[in-house]
């Protein structure tokens, strides 16, 4: 492990109008991790993910990249970013995968996946493409690079935005519930990537109810209940030991 978290979140708070969301969440993820975030619907874990990444701001507390805190600044309508440029920058480190792919639709496979480290990251057309192929094999989806989404299945899409995130070469992963909008036969190619990945050593925080991949792929477990972090540890120590009830029912459920 290294001494400075690869995520540090500290007191994380955000409210949308009257509802608070996140109630002063405070976690880390080092090098390597692999953290499961678990929780009910509407417990905070996508807002959570979000503030990360900035695609939402927090109104209070830290969020930290491997140790460079992304700086806000209050205004009349809330907290906002303090500088656009270190949020770009910041981003630029995390590779996000949502729930519903998010692939342009008007692009092929391997135009999605390139896009970013040719427009973003200003690489060279023959690396990135080249790189593109290598992840897109990766995958197990380098025969689909020309086609477009709509002609993918869902599972084939969700390796494509994997694909994609990784073309930018992400100190940190993100994943939204990834397989939850997958038909269940299709979970498992997704979630075999994932695994993948994690036996690579990349740091990944995972939005997910499957509970296999809880247990056995993270190295954390993190409950969030009501926009409060319930439970968190090792694996088998919440699976097993937890001493929170609300836990134990999510589980029951």
């Amino acid at each position: 492990m290294t001494a400075v978290p690869a995520v540090r979140l500290t007191d994380l708070r955000k409210s949308f109008g009257p509802l608070e969301v996140l109630k002063g969440v405070s976690l880390e993820a080092h090098e390597g991790d692999v953290v499961s975030i678990l929780g009910s619907s509407g417990s905070g874990k996508s807002t959570m993910l979000r503030c990360i990444n900035m695609l939402a701001t927090p109104d209070g507390g830290e969020v930290a990249i491997r140790g460079e805190v992304i700086g806000l600044t209050p205004t009349r309508h809330g907290m906002r970013p303090a500088d656009r440029l270190q949020v770009d920058r910041m981003r630029s480190q995390i590779g996000m995968v949502f729930q519903s792919f998010n692939l342009w639709s008007h692009m092929t496979v391997l135009e999605n996946v390139i896009e970013a480290p040719i427009h973003v990251q200003k690489r060279p057309r023959a690396e990135a493409v080249a790189e593109a192929e290598a992840i897109l094999a990766k995958v197990g989806i380098a025969d689909k690079r020309n086609h477009y989404p709509a002609h993918l299945s869902g599972g084939q899409q969700q390796r494509a935005a994997i694909a994609r995130a990784l073309a930018q070469r992400p100190k940190v992963m993100l994943f939204d519930e990834p397989t939850s909008a997958l038909d269940p036969e299709l979970v498992g190619e997704v979630l075999r990537v994932m695994r993948s990945l994690a036996e690579e050593g990349r740091t990944m925080l995972v939005v997910t109810h499957e509970m296999g991949f809880a247990r056995d792929v993270s190295n954390k477990v993190v409950f969030l209940h009501k926009g409060v972090v319930e439970a968190q540890g090792a694996p088998g120590e919440v699976f097993t030991n937890s001493t929170s009830e609300r836990f134990r029912q999510f589980l029951a459920g």
